[in-house]
């Protein structure tokens, strides 16, 4: 069902003055800890649930997509958007299609790329801007479901900031209601696409290791998510427990688990 409550609280985050951190959980208990210590919008993350399934970032089906945007929206009580890599389709009205199916999981918007999950090229500018435009206006019909329109040129090995801007700009044009260019990894950089723009834009949080909330705030930020980064967190802490009893026959990375009991009280 379409969670029209859920769709206006993402709206309004989107339209408010506040920058916000959108956090990427990765299975429906990591939801409800970042749900509980205070955020007031989830994203789910393709790379992350390709890893609770055994599998690598790209290789996920419509169905599992849909499966885990029903877990995460029902675990928790705060919007949540769904990577939606490419519509999980090339065709324009198949990805509307798939743009009703993923809404009625509960979830309250999406992010459409223009990368081909198939041919892993980058859609030709005139198809990908009708995609989105597809998708936009499926959008419209679920009331106020928000739809994020991603150029991924940049992270996929093409270094051309113009040709960012442009696909943005047109993605705008077709009706997307937010902009994410993954890829950008300088805060001058982020300031010169942001400057071109006229919707709320995402950043990959995760390129910016170095940066503060603030500063890509300031650089034109408005949206602020992080990728499968907290899923590698949470696995490499996991790795390094697995090495000391393996390599050193140590067990003092239960002082860690410890150090999670109190965020307990936010699962059941």
């Amino acid at each position: 069902m379409i969670d029209g409550k859920q769709c206006t609280a993402l709206k309004e985050l989107h339209e408010g003055n506040a920058p916000f951190v959108i956090p990427n959980p990765w299975d429906a208990g990591s939801a409800r800890v970042l749900e509980g210590v205070g955020f007031k919008a989830l994203a789910t993350s393709s790379a992350g649930l390709a890893c609770t399934l055994g599998l690598s970032d790209g290789d996920i089906t419509l169905d599992d997509c849909l499966a885990h945007c029903r877990l995460v929206a029902r675990a928790t009580s705060i919007p949540v958007n769904c990577d939606f890599e490419d519509g999980f389709a090339a065709d324009p009205a198949e990805v509307a299609h798939n743009v009703l199916a993923v809404a009625h999981t509960g979830i309250a918007g999406c992010s459409i790329e223009d990368w081909s999950r198939d041919e892993s090229r980058l859609y030709d500018f005139d198809h990908a801007v009708e995609r989105v435009a597809a998708a936009a206006e499926a959008a419209r019909s679920l009331g106020a479901f928000q739809l994020t329109a991603r150029a991924e040129n940049l992270l996929r090995g093409v270094d051309d900031l113009d040709d960012t801007v442009r696909r943005l700009q047109a993605f705008a044009d077709a009706g997307a209601h937010v902009l994410y260019g993954p890829g950008i990894r300088s805060l001058d950089d982020l300031r010169s696409v942001t400057t071109e723009l006229d919707r709320p834009f995402n950043v990959l949080g995760s390129f910016f290791p170095d940066a503060t909330l603030t500063e890509l705030a300031d650089a034109g930020a408005h949206r602020i998510s992080l990728g499968g980064a907290l899923n590698w967190v949470s696995i490499g802490a996991l790795h390094r427990a697995a090495r000391a009893m393996l390599d050193d026959s140590s067990m003092t990375w239960l002082a860690e688990a410890a150090e999670a009991t109190p965020v307990r009280k936010y699962l059941g």
